[in-house]
């Protein structure tokens, strides 16, 4: 489905404040992959979805979905292929456009159209029936301005929209960081229910260690622009919140140790 090949991210370039965001980095997502990607500030995980989005271009290396180079198109190219959902709350939808006039938006995203939405009958039962399966009683709010939602009624609108134009990929930024834990719990479930019932391949970035543990298939840490650590399979479900800690802390350890011998010798 997807695969970044040496992928170099730099920021300020040429300048003293030059910033390395992404190293040489390469990985393979399979086709139904649901990744869950974890690491601290600065590591990378947002900087990579914007790759693979578009948002930003890599400096070197080779973008591949669904066995296309789309290295070179920015993000309203790729927006026919791909769905996104960010952590603010308030991204990823017009909150003065009503919830239907979001929805015609969304499904018409990487489609020829002209000026007008265009909402007709059909349409607007089908985005009826996407918000009844929700269960927050949306479905006959369709008129109503998306501004006047709260936070986790907004995500859950996002998030259909986010899928209802049949992406090839979804990508999930923090999407339940701004949430209280019990609507973020909602989301994260509702986020799965998209992903098993759509069959879409996923890239969920989170903070929450049990989260990237317990949703998906796979997971990804990433530090300092580069993937350290990538498991799936048996050896996931036997790992620990604290085994996962230990791995990062050693591979932190391994770091400084290096780099202190390096300092060393350019001495």
């Amino acid at each position: 489905m997807l695969r970044l090949q040496n992928i170099n991210k730099y920021f300020a370039r040429n300048t003293p404040d030059e910033r390395r965001a992404l190293k040489n980095l390469t990985f393979t997502v399979e086709d139904g992959d649901f990744i869950t990607i974890v690491g601290s500030n600065g590591a990378g995980k947002t900087t990579l979805l914007n790759i693979v989005s578009g948002s930003y271009l890599p400096d070197t290396g080779r973008v591949i979905l669904a066995g296309k180079d789309v290295t070179q198109l920015p993000a309203y190219r790729r927006a026919k292929y791909m769905g996104r959902v960010f952590q603010n709350t308030f991204q990823g939808t017009a909150s003065s456009l009503t919830l239907e006039e979001n929805f015609a938006i969304a499904f018409r995203k990487g489609k020829p159209r002209g000026l007008r939405l265009a909402i007709n009958d059909p349409m607007r039962q089908k985005f009826r029936e996407k918000l009844t399966e929700v269960g927050l009683g949306l479905e006959e709010r369709l008129r109503d301005r998306v501004g006047l939602l709260s936070g986790g009624q907004r995500q859950a609108v996002a998030l259909l929209m986010a899928t209802i134009g049949d992406p090839k990929l979804l990508l999930l930024d923090e999407h339940t960081a701004n949430l209280d834990p019990k609507t973020a719990k909602k989301i994260l479930e509702l986020s799965e229910t998209l992903i098993r019932e759509e069959q879409l391949t996923a890239l969920m970035i989170t903070h929450d260690l049990e989260d990237a543990l317990n949703f998906g298939n796979r997971t990804l840490m990433m530090d300092e622009g580069e993937i350290v650590l990538d498991i799936s399979g048996e050896e996931r479900k036997r790992l620990t919140i604290a085994e996962l800690l230990d791995r990062f802390s050693e591979r932190r350890h391994k770091k400084f140790a290096t780099d202190r011998v390096l300092l060393s010798s350019d001495r």
